[in-house]
Formats: structure tokens, sequence, C-alpha cells
């Protein structure tokens, strides 16, 4: 599943077949199966973690026990805990497979040392992180300013794939919705 990843490299950067061969002597393959765990609350997180197949969520408890999910990652997606790799602090997030998954890992130490060795690839991943900055910002701003019908609309535009993936109360989940009334809202004929 490593090439996989070395499509996606190579779609985002240059990189010579010794640049790839140095990444993939670094990466480790973990299946999982539906339903396992590849981040529990309160480990550490210690890897970055590229989703070659499958399909992964990300989610939290509340203090009512209520399942919050943060971010879906399916194929050609990161997934993994970044405040918990960055500050080595306990991960308040539980990662848990929704397909069976193939993930191409890299111990955070080994992954740091690739960056500062490949520049191609550090150049990568710092575009990655940008991205994701203002995707974080573009879900803070939907959450606080756009109504149901437009979070909605919303993920479908941006993830259509995943509505065939997906349970109906996840993506209300996901939406900070209940289900009763992302059913609601699904029922209604579009607004134009």
């Amino acid at each position: 599943m490593f090439d996989v990843f070395q499509q996606y490299l190579q779609s985002k950067g240059s990189f010579t077949q010794e640049d790839l061969a140095l990444i993939q002597s670094r990466s480790f393959i973990k299946k999982l199966r539906r339903k396992q765990y590849l981040l529990q609350e309160g480990d550490v997180w210690k890897y970055y973690a590229f989703v070659a197949k499958g399909c992964l969520r990300s989610y939290y408890l509340d203090e009512k026990g209520i399942e919050r999910i943060m971010k879906f990652s399916v194929e050609n997606w990161w997934a993994g805990d970044r405040e918990s790799l960055v500050n080595g602090t306990p991960s308040t997030t539980n990662i848990d497979v929704l397909e069976d998954a193939v993930v191409v890992m890299f111990k955070k130490e080994d992954f740091e040392a690739l960056c500062q060795q490949i520049p191609e690839l550090n150049k990568v991943v710092n575009t990655l992180v940008h991205r994701s900055y203002i995707a974080a910002n573009h879900r803070i701003h939907a959450a606080i300013s756009y109504t149901t019908e437009e979070k909605y609309r919303d993920f479908i535009e941006k993830y259509p794939d995943l509505m065939n993936r997906v349970p109906l109360h996840m993506i209300a989940s996901y939406l900070g919705v209940t289900p009763e009334t992302l059913s609601r809202v699904r029922s209604q004929p579009a607004k134009k």
C-alpha cells in the first residue's frame, strides 16, 4: 500500500526515486479492521499516519458521553491528533475505523528527520499544514454562522463520497446537529 502514498507524494511534489525509497524505508503499514482503534483517548499520539485505504473518524466524548465527531479521514487524507503529537500530551480524541483500513505510518522522529533530509517533503508538509489551518477556520466559521441547511449543503459539496460511506447519525454529529434535525433538513426540498 506504500504505492498509494507514493502516488500521493508525486501528485504534490517532485520526488526522486532515492527520496521515495528513503521515505518508504522509514514507514510501516498498519492494517485495521472495522471498529478497531487507531488512537484511544488518554494515549499519547506519536505518529504521522496517511490513510491509503478505508475510512476513519476522529471524535471525543462530551461531558454527557455523547460522541462529537471532528473529522473523517478517507483515502489520501491524514489521520491523527496533532495536539498530542506536538505537545506530547495524552489525547482527548478517539480515532476508530468505519471501514477496513490500511494506514501508512511513520514514527514522529523518523518523519521529522525525513522532512529535514528531503526539502520537497518538508514543502509538502508545510502546504498541508497551511491548508489544514484554512479548513479548520472554515469549519469554525460554518459552525457559528451557517444554518443547518447551509452546513449540510456545504458538507455534501465538499465530501460527496462520504454520504455513501458514513451513517447519517455520524454526519449529524460532525455537523453539530441531532439526527432528527438532519433528517428534517434532508427531507425538505432544496432552497434556491
